[in-house]
């Protein structure tokens, strides 16, 4: 909620005026406002300081990390902060623009882009989240290692701890040496599902709300596909920039396993079933 308290604080750290507030659909987890102040527009982004720690820093994190390779926009974070019993977050507003059949094909290369950014090793600076789960990305030397260690076992733990039970785990464990390619970790969002990008004013896409880790470049992929929403010529273009290697398409729902385990922590239902099914296939 943004209080008038909160409204005070944020005018007087940020040295501007607010004329309207605006809630902004979309945010299920916080709540999110357009500002529109005298002298420029921004987000906010607001929550109980208590519910998920920390959020907004390794938001802010996630999304300078992203914004620093200038291989695709990001809104610069302003700042974020505890503030009594709420915390927030302050990004720069960015007008929209529409679509059209260059955004595709700029979309692709500049995702080719970015996954080519690259560490030494899997992982990122710190923990931070998938959605309202907390998301682990200590060091891994291999793609498989970490996709095991820091996405898999996470999430069968937390479903284990809600009730669900999965077959066959072990197995899919021992397979993914086999199956997943020996690429280097890229720099990808993490959750790019279609609500997670913006067309900015001069119709180019713009990447919000990350889970960012350096990781396998496909499960960027695979999200996209899990529930629509981008055209395929962006594929298209994205292969002739980066090609992907063999059979990535017959990998896609090892990847997609993930988001499925995350949504049967968070949502449950008709996603467990997805999640078995997909098990049984792999192994």
């Amino acid at each position: 909620m943004l209080t008038n308290d909160l409204k005070k604080h944020l005018e007087e750290r940020f040295s501007f005026t607010i004329k309207s507030a605006q809630a902004l659909r979309g945010g299920d987890i916080n709540s999110v406002f357009h500002l529109k102040a005298k002298t420029n527009d921004v987000i906010v982004k607001v929550n109980k300081a208590s519910v998920f720690p920390k959020m907004f820093q390794k938001e802010s994190n996630g999304l300078t990390a992203l914004r620093a390779t200038e291989a695709i926009d990001v809104p610069e974070v302003l700042g974020y902060a505890d503030y009594n019993s709420q915390t927030y977050l302050v990004m720069e507003y960015k007008p929209s623009g529409q679509i059209n059949q260059e955004f595709w094909e700029l979309f692709g290369q500049q995702l080719a882009d970015l996954h080519r950014k690259t560490k030494e090793a899997f992982g990122f600076m710190e923990d931070n989240y998938i959605g309202s789960l907390p998301q682990y990305n200590r060091s891994a030397a291999t793609a498989s290692e970490f996709y095991r260690e820091k996405r898999l076992k996470p999430q069968f733990q937390m479903a284990k701890d809600r009730g669900y039970e999965f077959e066959n785990i072990e197995i899919l464990y021992q397979k993914l040496d086999q199956i997943i390619p020996n690429e280097p970790p890229a720099l990808i969002h993490g959750d790019l599902w279609s609500g997670n990008f913006l067309v900015n004013s001069n119709n180019k896409p713009c990447l919000i709300d990350p889970a960012v880790a350096y990781a396998p470049r496909e499960m960027d992929l695979a999200m996209m596909k899990l529930f629509g929403g981008f055209d395929d010529l962006m594929y298209t273009t994205y292969q002739e920039s980066f090609p992907f290697e063999k059979d990535w398409e017959d990998r896609m729902g090892l990847w997609q396993l993930y988001y499925i385990l995350v949504h049967v922590n968070i949502f449950g239902g008709s996603y467990y079933k997805r999640a078995k099914d997909l098990i049984g296939y792999y192994v």
